[in-house]
């Protein structure tokens, strides 16, 4: 009997174990997690970004404390995700920052959407500051999020009338690098227009409609609205 325990014992002992290695997360298979407390690499990207966005005034130390903390909260609650300070899967990505499980997954669609934002920014904005560069690509952006328009940036961009630089074939223009850039700051979550779907330019605008809009912010020789 005190065998046939034993045995019993030892197989229960050697199947935990053996589950225990399977299930034991390896290193290249943790998903991201940044939260207040964390340190590192992440963090650092975390921060930085942020800071050239304008959402974080600390230092880039790569330690996640209470100024990252609301710096995250305030990027979630003006790119509409859930506001809970933690840098989890789709903060992440809304950044810019790919975690294991993103990596692999829509390159191809990130691709062709930066190539044709840079195209648009190119063709719109060349001649303004660099945040007037990622203003123009954030409201399309915030187009695709808005339930009146196409959800798509390709939708968007190539709404009937939406554009001057898709019916007088600027859109086709190859873009410079400062465009490119900028397109990609905006994908990544930059807007410099808190949230405006319009945008016009005050001295050659004819149309009263567009007057009516409220504003956000002017850069440049463009004014932003909602």
């Amino acid at each position: 009997m005190k065998k046939i325990k034993k045995v019993v014992i030892f197989t229960i002992l050697g199947i935990g174990l053996i589950c225990s290695i399977i299930l034991w997360p390896k290193p290249n298979e943790v998903e991201a997690l940044s939260k207040y407390g964390s340190r590192g690499s992440e963090v650092t990207q975390i921060q930085t970004k942020l800071k050239r966005w304008g959402y974080y005034n600390g230092n880039i130390d790569g330690i996640y404390g209470s100024q990252t903390l609301e710096a995250v909260k305030y990027f979630q609650r003006k790119n509409g995700l859930k506001v809970d300070g933690i840098a989890g899967e789709q903060t992440l990505k809304a950044m810019g920052i790919m975690t294991s499980s993103s990596n692999s997954t829509g390159s191809t669609t990130n691709s062709s959407d930066l190539n044709l934002l840079s195209r648009l920014i190119y063709g719109e904005a060349r001649g303004e500051s660099y945040t007037g560069q990622v203003a123009v690509g954030a409201v399309v952006l915030n187009r695709v999020k808005s339930s009146s328009f196409p959800n798509t940036i390709a939708g968007v961009i190539y709404q009937s009338g939406a554009f001057d630089v898709v019916s007088d074939g600027q859109i086709n223009l190859t873009p410079n690098s400062t465009a490119k850039k900028a397109a990609q700051d905006a994908l990544n979550g930059w807007d410099p227009t808190y949230g405006a779907i319009y945008y016009f330019n005050p001295s050659t605008a004819t149309n009263k409609w567009i007057w009516s809009r409220p504003m956000t912010v002017t850069i440049g020789k463009h004014r932003f609205c909602k």
